[in-house]
């Protein structure tokens, strides 16, 4: 991770940003080391693999650097950081009178409700969706066939809401679903104007269900200094720019232990469950989501951290907060430290994900094409193609019918847009290289998310041996081998 540079700004002055930008400030200034941040940035740097970092103190950033070819302006999925914006539009719609903590879940619902609903069923409320205890012993499924909210309320409740905790981004799902039917807009509909626009957050994305409801639960993009403006306002307890977005007592009551889930003293996810934020250890909360997307807010510190990544070990990314940066926030100002600072500087500016390393000679296989039997990837053929400008190579794969074309960049990112196998055409960073004289491995991420696709195909004959696996995901990492032929 310590190749290449990166589109990142970098920015210290005490002056403040115009537009909706968050003002910046040197650590020192706010009482933070540079040291320490750059000893935490060493730590982190050696996590596979970070995407981003932001660190606000006292409502400045003071710290801020993107992996490459991850980047400042691009969005990021948030999976379950989305539940916290979700909790978010239920707290305003109940402070515009729309709905209640006390509201019965049914009650929003009454074409999709089971004709004959269990007691425990009848007994849920909206207060038992943003804690997660619902009552379920599993969480309901969500399918294209059939209602999100019909089978949710189908799902068995064998426990009395409230009394049970179960993480269940269905719940969420059904918070978003209340909110639509209360409002009469979508979740991201309903929080434009309330909380996007007010935080300067452009273009924000989210999800759907396919009856058009916003997702909820995850599906929301948005980028790394949106996430930090979102802690600001919580830690803000609600203020923005001498304007109450979002009600004080609902921050406070969100931000609180609602639902005990746990003991481990060790265990970020053990410290209790709010309204759709995680209580923390060290006295912060936040909202996270799967592979480390955090926005962590440290009331007691007056501080905010917002992190992208694509880990498999999330407790790992807040090890390193808690050992590192959390003992640099210092209660005053520090000495101007002008070495420390510029080392750190250089390394925020030259962070950046390993691309594919090689020096192997090229397989005589340029321009084949290998053509592949049915397969549930539905992978057609692949053929490798020489760019005559730097001798970089091309992956042109073709599933379903359709063609695919990714630039791989030699010894470095090239950024792009493109598909590989079920993910839909996005922005794509790819590099490639001969790993083995007879053996090219891709890199390709799809850099607003946290999957990095790494793609090895070996030669032999008229045959060609592909291999696929993910950085991570939420089943198997590693995709069955296929075997292709020459054509």
């Amino acid at each position: 991770m310590k190749t290449l540079s990166i589109l990142v700004s970098v920015a210290f002055s005490s002056s403040v940003c115009f537009g909706a930008d968050l003002p910046r400030s040197s650590p020192e200034e706010q009482g933070v080391s540079s040291s320490a941040v750059l000893s935490f940035i060493d730590a982190a740097d050696k996590i596979e693999s970070m995407n981003s970092f932001m660190l606000l103190r006292h409502g400045h950033v003071v710290a801020e650097g993107w992996w490459a070819p991850y980047d400042a302006e691009s969005p990021h999925s948030l999976y379950s950081l989305s539940k916290s914006f979700t909790s978010t539009a239920v707290g305003i719609a109940i402070s515009e009178g729309k709905l209640s903590l006390d509201d019965e879940v049914l009650k929003f619902f009454p074409d999709e409700a089971p004709a004959e609903p269990s007691n425990n069923l009848k007994a849920m409320r909206v207060s038992d969706l943003l804690r997660m205890s619902t009552g379920h012993q599993t969480e309901p499924a969500r399918t294209a066939k059939e209602s999100w909210a019909k089978t949710f309320l189908a799902h068995p409740v064998p426990f009395k809401p409230g009394t049970h905790f179960l993480y269940n981004t269905s719940a969420t799902y059904m918070l978003s679903a209340i909110v639509q039917k209360a409002t009469g807009k979508t979740l991201l509909d309903y929080l434009k104007p309330r909380l996007f626009e007010p935080l300067g957050i452009e273009k924000p994305t989210w999800e759907t269900s396919p009856q058009g409801i916003s997702t909820g639960g995850y599906g929301l993009s948005i980028r790394t200094e949106d996430i930090a403006k979102f802690g600001q306002l919580y830690l803000q307890k609600g203020k923005w720019q001498k304007k109450q977005l979002v009600a004080e007592s609902w921050v406070e009551a969100a931000t609180a232990r609602q639902t005990s889930n746990g003991s481990n003293p060790k265990s970020d996810w053990d410290q209790g469950y709010g309204y759709q934020f995680w209580r923390s250890r060290n006295g912060a909360y936040r909202g996270d989501g799967a592979f480390g997307q955090y926005c962590i807010v440290m009331p007691e510190q007056d501080a905010v951290i917002a992190i992208t990544s694509g880990v498999k070990d999330m407790q790992a990314v807040l090890n390193v907060i808690w050992d590192k940066l959390a003992p640099a926030l210092k209660a005053s100002p520090l000495a101007a430290d002008e070495e420390a600072r510029t080392k750190l500087q250089q390394k925020l500016k030259g962070l950046s994900l390993r691309p594919q390393e090689g020096t192997a000679t090229a397989a005589k296989v340029l321009g084949r094409k290998y053509e592949f039997s049915t397969n549930d990837r539905k992978l057609e053929s692949i053929t490798l193609e020489n760019d005559e400008k730097d001798g970089a190579v091309t992956l042109v794969g073709r599933f379903d019918g359709v063609e695919q074309r990714i630039a791989c960049g030699r010894g470095a990112w090239r950024k792009g847009r493109g598909a590989w196998g079920t993910l839909a055409t996005q922005p794509v960073a790819a590099s490639g290289a001969w790993t083995e004289d007879d053996t090219f491995t891709a890199k390709l991420c799809f850099y607003e998310t946290p999957f990095i696709y790494t793609a090895r195909l070996k030669f032999s004959g008229d045959e060609m041996r592909c291999d696929v696996e993910s950085n991570v995901g939420f089943g198997p990492l590693k995709q069955a081998q296929l075997v292709g032929k020459a054509k």
